[in-house]
């Protein structure tokens, strides 16, 4: 996504939601987070309507590279997004 790149139905309808001006919510789970794919969360990050469900590392010993969303925090993250504004604090410790 932070590529512009859009090789599926979820990347083509976040990539119009974002063109139309209205929010894209994310819950990241990936394995890859905080390695090469850090520049592209970065990325996402910094962009304009792009908002993210509080996350983590599940697991820094066996899994350093990996986040993962809170998903206790899914419905507020919605609400908050829908206002334009980012949960705080997105980084769960």
């Amino acid at each position: 996504m932070a590529n512009a790149i859009t090789d599926t139905p979820v990347l083509m309808t976040a990539k119009s939601h974002i063109r139309n001006d209205k929010p894209v919510l994310i819950g990241i789970s990936t394995n890859d987070a905080l390695g090469l794919n850090a520049k592209n969360l970065g990325l996402l990050l910094n962009s304009k309507n792009v908002y993210f469900i509080p996350f983590g590392q599940d697991d820094y010993v066996k899994k350093p590279k990996s986040l993962v969303y809170d998903y206790t925090k899914t419905i507020d993250s919605i609400i908050q997004a829908l206002e334009g504004k980012q949960i705080q604090p997105i980084l769960k410790v």
